[in-house]
């Protein structure tokens, strides 16, 4: 029988770099095991150090191709870079089904970019905790940059913006009508808006409709940032410097500005709301089925509303939580 290394041992390696480490912490994230959480709270306090950025956009934007030609830009520049790619859930099996790091199947060779597909396990925002507890390792393992890529479900998808410092949207020429896709995504939560497929004739439209949407919602007033439109070709192999470096100008004006620290904040806040709800959620289901069913027939006879039930339940629940965690 193989000895299993124990989590607290991964981490120290995990600090130094190695990335078998990394991916075996990871594995032990997503499958749950209580053994890690101790790791997880030491690699905390060795984060902070690489800059997050969320790469979202309506499906069929090319955003994964986008993902690859970035992480070889900022490879060329020197920078080391770490990908968690979030794919939609496997009904069967609850993992990834895309396999973007068969994609980016020309980036697994390098020992300075480390790629992980995840599932979105039924989260709505398309971030389950697991996805952030994987940014965190990357963090603590020295990467320069963590990129994450997420679904790309339209207005749904907006966890990213509490999850990264920098909030890449990606638009794509002839995906429809150009202006409602926009409207109806997520045109006030990027930080930069990117046109991919511009070597298309159709694509200056969409740049411009962009363009003027965001003149439109600017705010007067100094120090304001002025969110760019980059457009992007992986057919010409263009644009993606220049996609790297409006990254790091915002990356730069949320450290001058100050901006920085209540994006910090709300990172923060996301990561204890959803920890709060999965482990309201775990015991709900594990330690309470026969008070819930009480209560909910009491619901169902308009005995009691829904909202006393839920409070009755959460103070049930409150010692049980206590003693398991």
């Amino acid at each position: 029988m193989i000895n299993r290394i124990a989590s607290m041992e991964l981490a120290d390696r995990v600090r130094e770099g190695h990335t078998r480490a990394i991916a075996r912490l990871i594995t032990r994230v997503e499958s749950g095991d209580p053994e890690v959480r101790q790791a997880l709270a030491e690699l905390y306090k060795s984060t902070g150090r690489a800059h997050v950025v969320g790469i979202t956009g309506v499906p069929g934007a090319g955003k994964s191709t986008l993902v690859t030609q970035l992480v070889h830009e900022y490879r060329a520049s020197g920078r080391t870079v770490g990908v968690v790619a979030i794919d939609p859930s496997s009904p069967f099996s609850g993992g990834a089904i895309l396999g973007d790091r068969i994609r980016m199947g020309d980036l697994v060779s390098d020992p300075a970019v480390f790629i992980r597909s995840m599932a979105t396990r039924g989260t709505l925002g398309g971030l389950a905790r697991p996805a952030l507890d994987t940014v965190d390792l990357l963090d603590a393992g020295g990467f320069d940059v963590v990129l994450i890529e997420t679904v790309g479900v339209g207005q749904d998808e907006v966890d990213i913006v509490r999850a990264a410092h920098t909030t890449v949207v990606v638009n794509a020429p002839g995906l429809g009508d150009d202006v409602q896709a926009i409207k109806a995504g997520v045109l006030e939560i990027a930080d930069v808006h990117v046109v991919s497929k511009a070597d298309r004739p159709d694509s200056n439209k969409t740049i411009q409709e962009l363009k003027a949407m965001l003149l439109m919602s600017l705010e007067p007033g100094e120090g304001i940032w002025r969110v760019p439109v980059v457009p992007t070709s992986s057919e010409k192999h263009t644009g993606f410097g220049e996609l790297m470096a409006a990254i790091d100008r915002h990356a730069e004006h949320l450290e001058k500005s100050g901006e920085i620290t209540e994006r910090r904040r709300q990172i923060a806040l996301t990561r204890v709301v959803k920890v709060a709800e999965e482990i309201v959620r775990d015991n709900f289901v594990r330690d309470s089925r026969s008070q819930t069913e009480e209560l909910l027939k009491k619901v169902t006879k308009r005995e009691l509303d829904p909202h006393g039930a839920a409070v009755t339940l959460l103070k049930a629940m409150k010692e049980t939580i206590h003693e398991s965690h």
